[in-house]
């Protein structure tokens, strides 16, 4: 056997996919750890293959991992990675970019229709006691689809997948990333904001699709909220501190932003204190009935993506440690 991968949780109850696909190469450990700390010295000392899913890796951590090669991230976000620990220890790092697209950017366009066609304040008036009148309801939020500008901040694989659906219901769609070469928007048939207080300033609904880094985190607060129109929806399901939810909570009790759709939240699970928007949606407060919508942390999930998760994510740490060469490499400084 060439070495062990070591999964840091016990997610499966068997090891046939994985065996199927690291071949007699490769072993395979399930840590069933409470958190990384918490992994046996035994079995940390033996594994040259780390898979990380709901765990963090901090950079003190590695040294209890003296044969450690790779680390694969069970998703797409790594910012549960301290990246630059591993690259200086010489740790090749990889993510699974490509599992639960359509489902997260299904997840987006489905919180912002239910919003912006007031399914859920209809829901709430008419589970009320007593019910409101049979009568549509007059609201910001309820607006027809191709009058919107629609926003992502972030045009990646879901960003892209949330745009092409965007304008399958006829929103104009207006896009800002830097990072992505110009012509991007063309191929997309979308439009291309060149700042994100352009984008801001341009779209009624703004759904986040940006990976959390040192530039994203905190970069929608109250002064960014502010650029949006009267009348916004704001969606986030890319990660929670991207996004200043007390500053939101602040901009939707003022009734700038009309409504929004949360499957992210800065701390997951939540814990005290808990979000203001968190707090007044479980009690149903009126301010946020039929204006909020939160979700915990759900919208990758179908049996399919949890599949995909479990394949390519052995297949990418097969890929690492045994060629022919790495895949969704995220520390592109080593090579």
């Amino acid at each position: 056997m060439a070495g062990m991968v070591l999964y840091s949780e016990a997610l499966y109850p068997d090891d046939a996919v994985e065996r199927g696909i690291f071949g007699p190469d490769l072993g395979v450990r399930f840590a069933d750890a409470a958190s990384v700390a918490d992994i046996p010295e035994a079995l940390a000392a033996e594994a040259e293959g780390l898979m990380i899913f709901r765990h963090f890796l901090p950079g003190h951590e590695l040294a209890r991992f003296p044969r450690l090669r790779a680390v694969v991230r069970m998703g797409v976000g790594y910012d549960r990675l301290d990246r630059a620990a591993c690259a200086a220890r010489g740790i090749l790092v990889c993510n699974v970019p490509d599992y639960g697209t359509t489902e997260v950017a299904d997840h987006a366009i489905a919180l912002a229709l239910a919003l912006r066609r007031g399914l859920l304040l209809h829901h709430a008036a008419q589970r009320a006691t007593p019910p409101a009148a049979w009568r549509y309801l007059d609201h910001p939020l309820i607006r027809r689809n191709d009058t919107l500008g629609f926003g992502i901040l972030g045009l990646g694989r879901i960003g892209t997948a949330v745009a092409l659906r965007a304008k399958a219901f006829g929103a104009r769609v207006i896009a800002y990333d830097p990072y992505q070469p110009n012509g991007t928007e063309r191929a997309l048939g979308i439009d291309r904001a060149r700042s994100l207080d352009d984008l801001l300033a341009s779209v009624d609904t703004l759904s986040i699709h940006a990976p959390l880094t040192a530039e994203t985190r905190g970069m929608l607060g109250a002064r960014a909220l502010a650029l949006l129109p009267a009348g916004a929806v704001v969606i986030n399901t890319a990660r929670g501190p991207i996004l200043d939810v007390e500053a939101l909570a602040e901009a939707m009790r003022a009734g700038h932003i009309a409504g929004a759709g949360l499957d992210v939240l800065p701390v997951e699970p939540p814990g005290d204190p808990v979000p203001t928007l968190l707090a007044a949606y479980r009690a149903r407060e009126a301010w946020v009935e039929g204006r909020l919508i939160i979700t915990p942390h759900s919208a990758f999930h179908t049996p399919e993506a949890w599949r995909d998760i479990r394949v390519k994510s052995a297949e990418t740490m097969r890929a690492a440690l045994l060629g022919p060469r790495p895949q969704n490499v995220i520390t592109p400084e080593m090579f």
